[in-house]
């Protein structure tokens, strides 16, 4: 075999491996996964990295900058590969960021958060929005309505409640308080008093499942293993809510759901009474947009929802999702393909797989 057709067969294998496709297209997203040296330069790099494209003959591919030294080659001064990331590096930055959010009564100006992180106004708005799924000043009026939810079952006072957590008029909270707190600020605080919440309990392949229902739709599916677990979550939320349970026709709502477990594509036909913030919806109606029988990655619903960076902001919207099976959390995994967390448990979240894929 002469030298050209060997280099010729090396750049065919080298082509139909996936992680050329990364290189070529310089992914971000790939930084970490693996590193390429270049032989001709005795180098290797990010799969981001923005130098002038090798031939694929003289590529070769290392799970970790470790292996690429030993092979004999050296890191790169233009992506660094042995450092973090820019991706990792403004991720820190970013969670800096929040934390002084956090700590602060008001949201502290722009220019104040850009001079904290080392980075220019717009550069640091762009990347908290594309790490955090919101801008600034969005999370802060997310940490404050946190701090309200929590000061309002304490204060003897909602006025009072709402000036600690840090809002500076009545109005600016009320504008949005049914949608964050899911009812009034007075019956939030005194543990849902005044609201009732009809639900009924059943068994199914998955365990113990309550469904929970107002007036303006199902707004609780949980699911455990101890049924009375499911009504001490309910109870704990809402202390002083009326829990209203086996009212006659509640029995044929959860029989619906259930339905839904056992039959994945027969679909749920029952109004839902979603509440969150505006980016928690996008996300939630982009779970319900996934397919039965198939799984999207974190990263796939960040593009859906046109903040493809936002795989974090994604992650925790899973997390706080309260409607087990309706809005199909489940069908949200890694990149690589592994579950991750749960809210329910990882062995339901592949029971629930498994039986979609045979729907």
């Amino acid at each position: 075999m002469t030298k050209q057709m060997e280099n010729e067969k090396l750049a065919s294998t080298i082509t139909s491996d996936p992680r050329w496709q990364s290189i070529v297209a310089r992914d971000k997203e790939s930084d970490g996964k693996f590193f390429y040296s270049v032989k001709r330069t005795g180098v290797y790099c990010r799969p981001s990295c923005g130098a002038r494209l090798a031939r694929p003959e003289n590529v070769q591919f290392f799970t970790t900058t470790e292996a690429a030294e030993k092979a004999g080659f050296r890191a790169c001064k233009r992506c660094k590969p042995a450092g973090p990331s820019l991706t990792e590096a403004n991720t820190a930055k970013i969670e800096k960021v929040c934390r002084l959010i956090e700590r602060s009564e008001e949201t502290p100006p722009l220019e104040k958060l850009a001079k904290y992180a080392g980075m220019s106004v717009f550069h640091l708005h762009r990347t908290f929005k594309a790490v955090m799924g919101l801008t600034p000043r969005g999370y802060g009026a997310a940490q404050r309505t946190k701090r309200v939810r929590k000061t309002l079952g304490k204060s003897q006072s909602v006025t009072d409640a709402i000036y600690d957590a840090g809002f500076n008029s009545n109005s600016r909270f009320y504008e949005r308080a049914d949608e964050a707190l899911g009812m009034t600020p007075t019956s939030f605080r005194d543990g849902g008093a005044n609201t009732i919440i009809y639900f009924a309990i059943a068994e199914c392949s998955l365990g113990s499942i309550l469904v929970g229902k107002t007036a303006r739709g199902v707004c609780a599916v949980l699911l455990a293993d101890d049924p009375l677990q499911l009504v001490r979550d309910l109870q704990d939320q809402f202390p002083k809510a009326d829990l209203v349970g086996g009212e006659s026709g509640y029995e044929d709502l959860v029989a619906k759901v259930i339905g839904l477990i056992e039959r994945p594509g027969a679909g749920l036909d029952l109004p839902l009474d979603i509440r969150g913030t505006a980016l928690l919806r996008r996300v939630w109606k982009a779970l319900q947009q996934i397919p039965v029988g198939t799984t999207a990655s974190y990263a796939d619903i960040a593009k859906v929802i046109g903040m493809p960076k936002a795989t974090r902001a994604v992650a925790q919207a899973c997390g706080a999702n309260t409607l087990a099976v309706a809005i199909p959390c489940h069908r949200v995994i890694r990149n690589d393909g592994a579950l991750s967390g749960y809210r329910w448990g990882v062995e339901r979240k592949q029971a629930r797989l498994d039986r979609e894929a045979h729907a």
